[in-house]
Parts: structure tokens; C-alpha cells; sequence
């Protein structure tokens, strides 16, 4: 799955229901249910996971990482960026869309 990075950008992601994680000190380990693939992510990933899980949006995330690191905004920008798209393509995370078709205002 290629996604822009401005689409990116805009994005909520969250971890579906296939996807369990635990955070230890030296690493958060994340288990595909339905792969049966578990993933290592170092103390940063994880704690980016987890922002990306709160977060309204990709970019929200960023900030909230980048103020609680004390990093440049646009370096941490680019290194959550770059850990979506792996996420993404490993099914650790999915885009959710919290206006399906159907759901909204009453006709």
C-alpha cells in the first residue's frame, strides 16, 4: 500500500483488532493474530505507536512526540512517516475512516 505523505499526513490510524501489543523497557513486541508475525519496535516506535493510536491524525501524533522529545518537528515528522508505511504494509495498523457511508446526518 503507497500512500502519499500528505494523505499520510491527514490519516488516523489505529491498531485493528488483529493486532495485540506490549510495551517493556527495551522494546515494544507487536503479534499479527492473523499473521502469527510478531514485530520489535525500539522504546521510540513504540512510543510513536502509541501516539499514533491517540491521535486525530498522523500529524497530531508528530507533535506530540516531537514536543515530548524535544526533537525537531520536521526530522520527527519524517522518521513516524517513514514507521506508518512499515506499519501499514505489515497490517499493524490500519486507517480508520470515522465517517463511513451511511453514518452521518439524518435525511
Amino acid at each position: 500500500m503507497t500512500i502519499d505523505g500528505e494523505t499520510l499526513l491527514g490519516a488516523r490510524l489505529r491498531l485493528p483488532q488483529h493486532v495485540v501489543h506490549r510495551s517493556f523497557v527495551a522494546e515494544t513486541v507487536v503479534l499479527n493474530l492473523q499473521t502469527g508475525l510478531y514485530h520489535g519496535l525500539n522504546p521510540t516506535a513504540g512510543r510513536m505507536l502509541d501516539a499514533l493510536d491517540a491521535a486525530d491524525d498522523v500529524a497530531q501524533a508528530a507533535a506530540v512526540i516531537a514536543a515530548e522529545y524535544g526533537e525537531d518537528p520536521d526530522t520527527v515528522l519524517a522518521d513516524l512517516l517513514a514507521l506508518c508505511r512499515e506499519l501499514l504494509d505489515r497490517r499493524l495498523v490500519e486507517i480508520v475512516d470515522d465517517d463511513p457511508p451511511g453514518r452521518g446526518s439524518a435525511s
